[in-house]
């Protein structure tokens, strides 16, 4: 029941989207040359760092997060690991994941891992109850991932490396906003400044409506570079554009949080498939 506590603390699903954009960035650099060994130091020096992330986190959160339905039942929040507990095993699986990627990688993936570390426990943790562009800092940290992935087998930030981050930064920003409207009421009642309780629904959907287009040219550019194939381009294209089509018609939807939702489920969908893609053109 312990080892499930401190399972659950870690934010597990967080863990599992970013070592899919991790598994995509890794073999988009390895160009068909797959190194097993480095994959495994990569996903599991990571994935400890992003875990230990996730639980400073959530210590942080532990008072704002009993106010919040979704996120009540936390660990912390409950009571169920003292504060302390917590700190010690986010530093130890912290250190441990930051050795392995020192190590077994290189110094270049070692640094962004930790600075996406420093971004999301230090400056979104604390700017999340202080400013709406605490959702922006946030997505900056989780677009990292795919460039560690990358980094870790070329070694070096090049245009294929800054795409993926671009990618994942426009793909993060109507995601969470997505989260944001359909726990709208959540968020009110915690008191946290996300867009749709400080500036409203419409312009969280025109804003929406930017980012997506401006995902669109991403991806696409991702394909004139040269890092993604036919096959990449024709199920990234209809899917980006599917994905705008829905965020048009949130102008006139009659329910936000359903349309919200429709629009949370896509963008998993949206990334999935393109980080799915991107590995295996990168297989070849």
């Amino acid at each position: 029941m312990m080892i499930r506590t401190y399972y659950l603390l870690t934010k597990p699903g967080i863990i599992f989207g970013n070592l899919i954009t991790t598994v995509a960035g890794f073999c988009l650099a390895s160009k068909g040359h797959f190194d097993p060994w480095l994959f495994l130091a990569v996903f599991s020096g990571l994935g400890l760092v992003i875990a230990s992330a996730c639980v400073f986190n959530n210590y942080v959160d532990r008072d704002l997060d009993k106010k919040m339905a979704r996120t009540k039942k936390r660990p912390l929040a409950m009571g169920l690991i003292t504060g302390k507990h917590a700190l010690i095993f986010a530093s130890l699986i912290g250190f441990l994941g930051l050795a392995i990627l020192s190590l077994y990688t290189n110094p270049l993936s070692a640094a962004i891992a930790t600075l996406g570390f420093f971004i999301y426990v230090i400056l979104y943790s604390l700017w999340k109850t202080e400013t709406t562009y605490a959702t922006l800092v946030g997505s900056i940290s989780g677009a990292l991932p795919p460039v560690i992935g990358y980094t870790a087998v070329a070694n070096q930030i090049d245009v294929g490396a800054l795409l993926l981050f671009l990618i994942l930064v426009l793909w993060q920003m109507p995601h969470f906003f997505s989260i944001a409207l359909f726990r709208l009421d959540d968020y009110k009642a915690a008191e946290v400044p996300v867009l749709p309780v400080k500036r409203g629904s419409y312009t969280t959907k025109v804003r929406m409506v930017l980012y997506i287009t401006a995902f669109i040219v991403a991806t696409i550019l991702l394909a004139v570079f040269g890092y993604g194939g036919i096959a990449y381009l024709l199920v990234s294209l209809p899917l980006g554009i599917a994905w705008l089509a829905l965020s048009l018609k949130g102008f006139d939807a009659e329910n936000d949080q359903v349309w919200a939702k429709q629009m949370f489920r896509l963008s998993l969908v949206v990334i999935t498939a393109i980080s799915i893609l991107l590995s295996i053109n990168g297989m070849r």
